[in-house]
């Protein structure tokens, strides 16, 4: 088990280019920049029902490995219910995103959430201090994430502020957008601020199912089209955070299933029913496979082996039986067929093929 910055980052890195996940140049990047000095102290390790704080071998242990380190509890507050709302992000995740920028030389990069300032120090390493913007809304992460980049001999530009507003700097243009934390959409500011074929990647937000990473590429006209890929697990930007209204437990109500369960968690559905559905939150739990979903007025359901109980004024088990059939006569397609176009900071059309082929909203 490492004990070191250095035994626990060779310890990372092979673990990394052993999946596959680093080509040579990364590699060597990712070699020079430990992990260690960006994990403040205290840390936690996020578990299935809450956060534990991590000392001693287990804290290493936990840096040395393919896991995200939570690095703040509610926002900084003291004496909250104990939320992860900060983290060095799981490396794996961090490597891909990173290989999914395709940059170059000279390449000027933005990016979306500072947190601890690893990500920047690993974009520093690869491009050189003076081609890394990076933008961070909480004053205590910006400032500790200044201070550790400035031990480690790093001096990215950065900023303490809101990212829907962009750089700060008028006419400030970038050829890759990197957001590290989960998004409901690109920003109108930011997305005025990637030139033309710059390369934008960052995690969005499905209120059904796991959230998925965009890959999207600037257009001409402003707008920015891509491929959704894979899963993350990124914390939302706190714009991006869904505000729940309570749900009303005297409506409840009860029905038969009527179907088994496990198709509504599989990921071509769920990638179009968070695009037909985009306010509804939907989620499952082991063992069992009961699925839980909820929507801004207080609608709400449980749906499991025993039937369906549901709350508030929508039927939501209707809604999703109804997009469900949809989903299946349009080809049941698998994930690999979703895109995305985002124009002016409006939420993404997802679409299945190509971008004229817009899984739109269900019209309320």
């Amino acid at each position: 088990m490492p004990d070191t910055p250095s035994g626990a980052q060779a310890a990372l890195v092979e673990l990394l280019d052993e999946r596959g996940l680093l080509d040579p140049t990364w590699k060597k990047v990712w070699a020079s920049v430990p992990r260690a000095p960006f994990i403040p102290d205290p840390a936690w390790r996020q578990d299935p029902d809450r956060c534990v704080p991590v000392t001693g071998a287990a804290r290493w242990d936990l840096i040395a490995s393919d896991r995200p380190v939570v690095t703040q509890l509610d926002d900084g507050t003291p004496d909250g219910p104990g939320t992860a709302t900060s983290s060095n992000s799981m490396p794996s995740m961090v490597a891909a995103q990173l290989a999914h920028l395709g940059l170059e030389d000279g390449d000027g990069v933005l990016e979306i959430g500072t947190a601890t300032g690893y990500v920047a120090a690993l974009l520093s390493q690869r491009l050189g201090d003076e081609l890394v913007h990076s933008i961070e809304i909480d004053p205590t992460l910006a400032a500790t994430a200044k201070l550790v980049l400035d031990s480690q001999g790093y001096h990215p530009h950065l900023h303490q502020g809101d990212a829907a507003q962009g750089w700060p700097e008028p006419g400030t243009l970038f050829d890759a957008v990197l957001f590290t934390c989960a998004m409901s959409t690109v920003p109108a500011a930011v997305l005025d601020q990637a030139r033309p074929g710059a390369r934008i990647v960052g995690p969005l937000i499905r209120g059904i199912g796991e959230d998925t990473v965009m890959r999207l590429v600037k257009q001409p006209d402003g707008s920015a089209i891509g491929r959704l890929t894979g899963s993350s697990n990124y914390m939302p930007m706190r714009a991006s955070r869904a505000a729940r209204v309570p749900v009303d437990s005297s409506t409840g109500r009860h029905s038969d299933a009527g179907r088994p369960l496990e198709p509504f968690t599989e990921g071509g559905f769920t990638l179009y029913a968070s695009a037909r559905l985009p306010d509804v939150r939907m989620w499952h739990t082991a063992p069992d496979l009961s699925l839980w979903a909820w929507a801004p007025d207080g609608s709400a359901l449980r749906a499991s082996a025993d039937g369906v109980w549901e709350y508030g004024p929508r039927d939501l088990w209707a809604e999703l039986r109804i997009v469900y059939a949809e989903y299946h006569a349009a080809g049941a397609p698998l994930p690999d067929a979703y895109g995305a176009t985002v124009r002016g900071g409006d939420l993404p059309q997802v679409w299945i093929g190509s971008p004229d082929r817009v899984v739109s909203p269900v019209v309320r």
